[in-house]
């Protein structure tokens, strides 16, 4: 049986991951401890990439000030000229920042929670509207978010399928060298623990609700949320 710290890790642990992946994406853009003078030196470069009505319409829709959009934008077209992301893409970095794992399954998961149209690939618009909610969301965005990414077959329900497989795609991404060591049954036993907390009626499955009121009910991941609002 887990101990209670454990059973207390094991409540955040999906949270910080979702979180912590848009810091992974930050930074493989480069968009992490930019000084005042980079930033200043982007937007003499950027301000003509970027048309200003689409500028100004995603400043109106996401949390992101003009100057942080542009700079945003000369990062993404850096690393991805063609305009798109790809799932390909996802794996590439995911396989960069987890050496020791296989952090495929998680990047696939993780692409179609960021590739809301299903079409295969996440332009800027998309990218950066996912990137707002998880950093600079309100609690109810970020959970909601995070909801959408355990739910694979978007139901609207989270069943113990779909959770087994995101937690396995979790702790094959961390590897070997995950701390403490983790037993052979942990995904199981994380997935039990999970519905035990989350599916308030015990019929089976978890909806938005039932996972929002959950996770504001737990003190560890409220300040999970909270830990990386001010990376940016």
């Amino acid at each position: 049986m887990w101990n209670q710290g454990e059973s207390e890790g094991l409540q955040t642990l999906g949270i910080v991951v979702v979180v912590c992946s848009s810091l992974k994406l930050l930074h493989y853009l480069g968009l992490i401890d930019l000084s005042d003078d980079k930033i200043e030196d982007e937007l003499e470069m950027t301000t003509v990439c970027y048309r200003p009505e689409g500028l100004e319409q995603l400043e109106a829709q996401t949390n992101f000030t003009k100057r942080e959009l542009q700079v945003l934008y000369r990062g993404f077209k850096n690393e991805c000229p063609s305009g798109v992301v790809n799932e390909e893409t996802f794996k590439q970095i995911y396989a960069q920042f987890f050496p020791h794992g296989d952090a495929s399954m998680y990047a696939h998961y993780l692409f179609n929670a960021f590739d809301t149209a299903q079409n295969g690939s996440v332009k800027f618009e998309g990218f950066v509207m996912a990137l707002s909610i998880l950093l600079r969301g309100t609690v109810h965005e970020k959970l909601r978010w995070t909801f959408n990414l355990y739910d694979i077959n978007k139901d609207g329900y989270i069943n113990k399928e779909e959770m087994m497989d995101i937690v396995k795609a979790i702790y094959d991404m961390m590897g070997k060298y995950t701390y403490p060591v983790l037993k052979e049954d942990a995904p199981r036993l994380h997935v039990e623990v999970f519905f035990q907390k989350m599916d308030k009626n015990k019929d089976g499955v978890v909806t938005l609700d039932e996972f929002i009121e959950s996770c504001q009910e737990d003190d560890n991941i409220m300040r999970s949320l909270q830990l990386f609002e001010n990376v940016m």
